[in-house]
């Protein structure tokens, strides 16, 4: 069953490049009109599968001042869909469809307040409601082989520390709920990945048992928009 939830509506006026190289964590160097230029990349994860060059992407035009560029790299086509680079978006597209009642686990409740501070971690969302309080945190996702979005992909104990903190908000008597957000359409299902990240993985085993509620959804990604589209089984 959809849970489709409003977009994120990318800017009219995408430059098309295809991209060239990652030159370091935040920058690629991509193609564009026969020139090469830099553009940001808003996600430190490794992701190698769409660092390949010569991939066709759309860059967001951003104004230069107290920038080092003046493009953002929006999407990536890998394996015959689009890909959302921007591991900003997740956090965004959560909370619009939390506003919305459209996330049937989290039903019922609102937005209390953004990045609060719990355990020591920095979490995405407090939400409240009827059922009380529940701490989120939203997680994006790029990789995905044969059907299975799998996350992360490089060791992450900033990942496992917000499992801790969601954790120990179970413990004080709140809610808790971690969210995958595959920002492509190709996700069947969703597991932690055991190869890149074998303490996270068993991290999150841990938090599932606890109480800590697991979801996952997979995106439609275009070059108009990026919006949460289905949920997809989770593989703990």
């Amino acid at each position: 069953m959809s849970c489709y939830t409003g977009p994120v509506r990318l800017p009219p006026h995408l430059v098309s490049g295809n991209l060239i190289q990652r030159v370091n964590r935040f920058v690629v160097a991509v193609e564009v009109g026969g020139e090469v230029v830099h553009a940001h990349l808003a996600n430190s994860g490794r992701l190698h599968e769409l660092m390949f060059p010569g991939a066709p992407v759309l860059l967001t035009p951003r104004p230069r001042v107290g920038r080092k560029t003046g493009l953002d790299l929006a999407l990536v086509y890998v394996d015959g869909v689009w890909v959302s680079a921007d591991a900003r978006l997740p956090n965004r597209l959560v909370m619009e469809a939390v506003e919305e009642g459209r996330l049937g686990a989290l039903a019922g409740l609102r937005v209390v307040r953004r990045e609060p501070i719990f355990g020591g971690a920095r979490l995405d969302l407090l939400l409240g409601g009827p059922q009380g309080q529940v701490l989120v945190e939203a997680k994006s996702v790029t990789l995905v082989e044969g059907g299975m979005a799998l996350f992360p992909d490089a060791p992450t104990l900033r990942g496992r520390r917000h499992l801790q903190a969601l954790m120990e908000a179970l413990r004080q008597g709140l809610g808790a709920a971690v969210i995958f957000v595959v920002q492509r359409e190709d996700a069947q299902a969703f597991s932690p990945h055991h190869g890149a990240d074998p303490a996270f993985a068993r991290a999150l085993g841990e938090a599932h048992r606890s109480g800590v509620m697991v979801l996952a959804y997979r995106c439609r990604v275009s070059p108009q928009e990026v919006a949460i589209a289905d949920p997809v089984p989770v593989c703990v």
